[in-house]
């Protein structure tokens, strides 16, 4: 999976693992092998490579909480970034973001993801979260409500259509339909 954000300031502040990484901005992949749209896989990611990598055994309004301990171990990422990141002193062009996620490690007590054939559907989608940011004092801070003090609402924007914000509606995600390989001439 490979995704590239414009961002003309590049910023991020979480470095814990499992950290709440949409509180800065972030790329997200959502994975339901099955696509059962009940038990589902979620990572997120910030422009410093924390990731933040759950199972969901159901969604959040299905009484579905989050297993933060669950891990994709073979995860391999690469981000790349195109300008310096939290220096609000320049302009920046944005981040790329490179994903291998190991089948194998798509796996709970409720789900066993086997390798996909021909044919198999899974349902998938990806989301961009983005926080309006200003500067102050040399740095980047989130855009507050002058009303409430609070930071205003993040931009949210998903590959699949839903409706709605919230990316927990595995039933209004896209599909990702499995093809057999094709030989290429050389």
């Amino acid at each position: 999976i490979a995704a590239q954000m414009e961002e003309p300031a590049l910023w991020a502040t979480i470095t814990e693992r499992d950290a709440v990484i949409f509180h800065d901005n972030d790329f997200e992949v959502f994975l339901d092998p099955d696509g059962d749209a009940r038990s589902y896989f979620e990572l997120e990611i910030n422009a410093l490579g924390t990731v933040w990598d759950l199972f969901l055994p159901r969604a959040y309004r299905d009484g579905g909480s989050a297993r933060n301990a669950w891990n994709i171990t073979g995860l391999r990422l690469t981000v790349r970034l195109a300008g310096t990141l939290n220096q609000p002193a320049d302009r920046d062009s944005g981040w790329t973001v490179e994903l291998a996620i190991p089948i194998r490690d798509l796996r709970a007590p409720e789900v066993t993801t086997a390798m996909p054939r021909a044919g198999d559907v899974w349902r998938v989608n990806f989301s961009r979260v983005e926080w309006d940011l200003r500067v102050a004092g040399g740095s980047y801070g989130k855009v507050t409500d002058s009303g409430t003090g609070r930071p205003r609402a993040e931009h949210n924007w998903g590959w699949s259509p839903q409706g709605m914000v919230d990316m927990h509606q595995p039933e209004r995600w896209g599909y990702l339909e499995f093809a057999a390989a094709r030989a290429i001439a050389r």
